[in-house]
């Protein structure tokens, strides 16, 4: 085949292609901007099935006021709502996902609409590190799922999904406690460390948390004034105590004696100046 041929051959598929394309187009503006509500429901039906969500939730959008009351617009809503989750259009896809459930409570589908709204919150969780609004969201919708259908066989998931959800809050907790310690806020760290070990009892880094109170109290103590460097060292060797008792393997041992022994010797040297 010469070079002209194969050049032909190449732009008459191309323009065929386009052709193509254009009529798609030109089919798909007719049904949009078509009045019979009977095509546009049939297309849009059409469209999901096909998986061709970017074509469906336009029409899908104008079905619903058109056909509110009816016995096709729970089907409507439905298609609209996962067309949304299909696009990754996951906002508006967890609003919809509720607002079906609110607006039929009596379908047969409310059980799976309340877990999804749960579930594409949990989509929308972001890393520990940012903004954990959307997680307490979750948190809370599936927990309503669970309390609304205790017997449901999707409360393993959700269970499953919970126990995430509330790592990455423990986690995010965790890391603002240390960020106290890291900007030297010491009061701040003691109060928030604490918090953290309260909140989450059977926190995996409750050694770790421990130590740094006490390392907290250490570093505030060494820097106060002197009208409060006694209590504060109290308030060390106690810490150091905690620790000690809770912890004798620790690998922070060492250290935290090494702290408990500078504050006793310091303890022992302000108690003799005030003799």
């Amino acid at each position: 085949m010469s070079i002209f041929a194969a050049m032909f051959k190449k732009n008459s598929l191309y323009l065929l292609f386009i052709l193509m394309l254009s009529l798609g187009c030109s089919k798909y503006q007719k049904i949009l901007k078509s009045s019979d509500v009977d095509l546009k429901y049939e297309a849009a039906q059409k469209y999901y099935d096909e998986e061709k969500y970017d074509r469906a939730i336009p029409l899908l959008e104008e079905l619903i006021p058109l056909l509110r009351g009816t016995d096709r617009a729970e089907k409507v809503y439905f298609l609209y709502a996962y067309s949304n989750y299909q696009s990754n259009l996951l906002y508006a896809a967890a609003y919809h996902f509720k607002k079906f459930a609110t607006t039929y409570p009596a379908s047969k589908h409310v059980e799976e609409m309340l877990f999804m709204h749960g579930y594409t919150q949990y989509l929308l969780s972001p890393i520990p590190e940012l903004d954990q609004t959307e997680t307490y969201n979750a948190v809370n919708s599936l927990q309503l799922f669970i309390n609304t259908f205790p017997e449901h066989n999707l409360v393993d998931s959700s269970n499953v999904l919970m126990d995430k959800l509330r790592a990455k809050l423990e986690t995010k907790s965790y890391l603002n406690a240390k960020q106290y310690f890291k900007i030297q806020d010491y009061k701040a760290s003691i109060v928030a460390l604490g918090n953290h070990i309260k909140d989450y009892p059977d926190s995996k880094n409750l050694e770790e948390l421990n130590f740094l109170i006490l390392k907290s109290h250490y570093l505030l103590a060494i820097n106060s004034v002197k009208e409060k460097k006694l209590e504060r060292i109290g308030n060390t060797i106690e810490a150091y105590y905690n620790f000690a008792d809770s912890f004798g393997e620790s690998k922070y041992l060492k250290e935290a004696q090494n702290i408990y022994s500078k504050m006793e010797e310091e303890q022992n040297k302000i108690k003799l100046e005030n003799l």
